[in-house]
């Protein structure tokens, strides 16, 4: 089982927000995001920073999904 960001991504695209901005916004580090994208682990604490600022749950941002 790995962790999957795409519901994160669709959430940005929904709100109109670009990877640059949400990284701005929350306060997390270029390669943070390049993390997220690559579908590698973060910390929960960024995570809490990400879902803060898009006012949304953990849930809404991740998902576990089969290899």
């Amino acid at each position: 089982m790995r962790i999957s960001y795409n519901k994160l991504w669709k959430l940005l695209i929904d709100k109109e927000m670009s990877k640059m901005e949400l990284k701005d916004a929350a306060g997390i580090s270029a390669t943070t995001i390049a993390k997220l994208g690559r579908g590698e682990n973060v910390t929960t604490d960024i995570l809490l920073k990400i879902c803060r600022v898009l006012d949304c749950r953990v849930e809404d941002i991740l998902e576990t999904v089969d290899k």
